[in-house]
């Protein structure tokens, strides 16, 4: 009948367009993430501290306004007192996320924050094994053992451990541990870890007062404050809608371009020192995310074809 394939063609071009979508959604918020080091820069005048005080109030200021328009105050009334407990557990993780990564860029050390995001998808597995009980096949064993090499021999090259690359990749590794046990979407949640955090925020920037530098550097420098809500909020916002319309294994592969840009950012604009020893070290941790991105590139293809031999049901 002539119906049918018009209705399959439909069917597939309409999963081709949202895919499609999907990827333009994940591409503009890695890439956002990706070039924010050149807006930090512009609040200088801010110690990180009042700058991560700021973004919590008016992120929340921004979601109250979004989560209103979508009508999703009602998944937030109703979360029971231990999820709540676990979004205050999550809202502490990702203010020390966010707090050292403004530091890092506010100091000079972009690279050293890209580092952090490059071994985050490997923390991730090392603490789904230690957490979760899970298995690593072959290939993650090799990746995760190349990362580790890579982070001692950054290690002598820093002179110290690089601990703003380890608080990064280690509190957004646990950050995303707790948002998988969280029954709310990606707006809910950032909505309700900023309201945990605004108290906090707001009583700081009150015993911070005329020491503050809200209103004393000029309007250019309030509006850019003000804005970091929606610096914040925007990129997560476009990251949920590619997340609902890709695969994992694509959102994974996407997730590089952040750092990638951080670290040309640093390396290219910034000109922060990289001798060659530094250079080696971050060889070896992009050959640990090669062997980790193949595996998975590889167990996503077998799995595909056991879906495709399955007798229909």
């Amino acid at each position: 009948m002539p119906v049918t394939p018009l209705t399959n063609s439909s069917s597939i071009s309409s999963n081709t367009n949202d895919t499609n979508r999907g990827i333009a959604y994940g591409v503009g918020a890695y890439v956002l993430w990706g070039v924010v080091p050149a807006y930090w820069p512009l609040l200088a005048a801010a110690g990180a501290v009042e700058l991560l005080a700021h973004r919590i109030v008016w992120s929340l200021l921004f979601m109250a306004l979004v989560t209103a328009a979508l009508g999703r105050w009602g998944a937030l009334r109703g979360l029971p007192p231990r999820s709540w407990l676990l979004v205050t557990a999550a809202s502490a993780l990702i203010a020390v996320n966010w707090g050292v990564y403004i530091y890092a860029v506010n100091s000079g050390r972009v690279v050293e924050a890209a580092l952090g995001y490059f071994i985050n998808p490997l923390f991730s597995v090392l603490l789904a094994v230690l957490v979760l009980r899970e298995r690593l096949r072959p290939a993650q064993h090799a990746a995760i053992g190349v990362a580790g090499a890579a982070v001692v021999v950054l290690a002598v090259d820093y002179g110290t451990l690089p601990w703003i690359s380890l608080a990064l990749a280690c509190s957004f590794a646990f950050y995303g541990l707790i948002k998988k046990t969280v029954p709310l979407d990606s707006t809910a949640s950032l909505t309700a870890e900023s309201a945990v955090m605004t108290p906090v925020a707001l009583g700081y920037l009150l015993w911070l007062g005329s020491a503050g530098t809200f209103t004393g550097h000029g309007a250019a420098h309030t509006a850019l404050m003000v804005s970091t809500g929606l610096v914040t909020a925007v990129p997560l916002m476009l990251f949920g809608a590619g997340a609902r319309r890709i695969p994992m294994i694509t959102l994974g592969m996407l997730q590089y371009l952040a750092p990638v840009l951080q670290f040309a950012w640093g390396v290219f604009v910034m000109r922060e020192p990289m001798p060659a020893s530094r250079w080696f070290g971050f060889a070896m941790v992009w050959v640990a995310l090669l062997l980790f991105t193949g595996d998975a590139l590889v167990r996503a293809r077998k799995q595909r074809r056991v879906v495709a031999v399955a007798p229909p049901v």
